[in-house]
Order: C-alpha cells, then sequence, then structure tokens
C-alpha cells in the first residue's frame, strides 16, 4: 500500500477539481481567493502540525508514504492541507450555487454555536492538559466567537454543509488512522488527546476539520468583498 496517502489526497481533490471547469460551478474563477486563503491557514496549521510531529504528538507510518519530507513533514501530508480544504470549500460553493436555500436560520445557527461552544469550553476546562485537545479545541472556540459576532450569516451555509462533509471525512480519515488498513497512516498518542475515537478517527479531528475548513472559508469571503470580481457568482 507504498503511497495511500498521496492517493487519497489526489482522489479527494481530482474530482472537483475536474468540476471546478463546470459551467454551473465555476469554482476556478474563486481560485485567487482560494489559494491565499489557504496559505494564510497553512501557516499556522502547518507550523502546529511540525511541532506536534516533532514532539510526537501524532506521527507517520513510513510504510504508507513517498519518503519526500519538507521540513520533517511527509509531502503527503502537506498536500493534505491543500487538496483537502480544496475539495471541501468547492462543496460548500457548489451548495450555493446549485442549493442556494440550504442554510441553517439564524436561530438554528445560534443554537449549534452556543451548543458547541458549551462542548468545547467545557471539555478544554477539564482536559487543559492534553495539548492536542487544548490548542484544537482552543482554537476553534475563538475562531467560531468572531465568525460568530463579525460574519454571522456565514455560519448559517457553513454549519449544514460541514455535517455532509463529515462523511467523506470520516472515510479518508479512517484510512488515514487504519479503518480498512493493516496498519495507520496517521499515528496519534491519546495521551494528548481525550482517548475517544469514532471508529479509528479521534474525536478531535471533527473539530480540527471544521476550523480548518471555517478558517479557508471566512477568509475567501473576506478577500471576495475586499477584492469583488463581476465575473465570480457567489
Amino acid at each position: 500500500m507504498w503511497h495511500l496517502y498521496l492517493l487519497l489526497d489526489i482522489a479527494s481533490f481530482s474530482i472537483p477539481f475536474l468540476f471546478s471547469f463546470h459551467p454551473k460551478l465555476k469554482f476556478y474563477k474563486l481560485w485567487k481567493y482560494f489559494f491565499p486563503a489557504t496559505f494564510i491557514m497553512m501557516a499556522f496549521f502547518v507550523s502546529w502540525d511540525i511541532i506536534f510531529t516533532q514532539q510526537g504528538f501524532w506521527g507517520f507510518n513510513e510504510k504508507y508514504l513517498s519518503g519526500i519530507k519538507l521540513t520533517n513533514l511527509p509531502l503527503e501530508e502537506w498536500l493534505f492541507f491543500i487538496c483537502i480544504p480544496y475539495a471541501c470549500l468547492f462543496t460548500i460553493y457548489a451548495f450555493r450555487n446549485l442549493l442556494p436555500k440550504f442554510s441553517f436560520s439564524n436561530e438554528t445557527t445560534a443554537v449549534v454555536y452556543f451548543s458547541l461552544q458549551t462542548i468545547l469550553i467545557a471539555t478544554l476546562l477539564y482536559f487543559y492538559d492534553r495539548w492536542y485537545t487544548a490548542i484544537n479545541f482552543g482554537y476553534a472556540i475563538v475562531l467560531m466567537a468572531l465568525v460568530f459576532n463579525y460574519k454571522r450569516e456565514a455560519l448559517n451555509v457553513f454549519f449544514p454543509v460541514f455535517l455532509i462533509l463529515l462523511i467523506p471525512f470520516f472515510i479518508v480519515n479512517g484510512f488515514l488512522t487504519g479503518s480498512w488498513i493493516h496498519e495507520q497512516v496517521v499515528w496519534y498518542n491519546d495521551s494528548e488527546n481525550l482517548g475517544i475515537r469514532i471508529g479509528t478517527v479521534p474525536v478531535e479531528d471533527s473539530i480540527y476539520a471544521l476550523s480548518m475548513l471555517l478558517t479557508v472559508y471566512v477568509l475567501m469571503e473576506k478577500f471576495k468583498e475586499k477584492y469583488p470580481s463581476k465575473s465570480t457568482r457567489d
């Protein structure tokens, strides 16, 4: 199963990339917003990734990798931060274009937001000494608070689509954490997380995905407002 991680990256990216040129979607016109937003997200998430890998909070199984490394991270891990957000942001904007009414009401968004914040804050206060949980949940708490207070309408769309994105997310992360293969591609030190898994996926990964994707989505929306393009569809 050599190159499994690379194949998962490519498979996640390829179909959304091909459909980016569909006349009803035209996601390629959003590239000028997507890539800067993604690189800003990566500045934080990759730095965090490098430190956690060095500290042994998680790591990678060389059997499933190409062997190419950049700053002590596998090439596949770098590509993860481009391929997965690309596929997910393509999906969000596809829903916006094709199903513009697919969104939560302000009231539903508020219920989801306060419920999530309550769970995250309570968990963080109790498990503050577990690094993956603490950094992950802490970032999500601050990020969602900022978005809820300054760009709440973004959550109306993001939350329902994210619930759908959790399905392919758990499939891909299931492969990475050993659900359907003999060994894990990515292993975790459970002393630095809650030790709770959905299948083989640490529960923190779902919040990690939420934060990563919401960061890119909000930045894209900000860039669209600041640098509008008449040819870009909403």
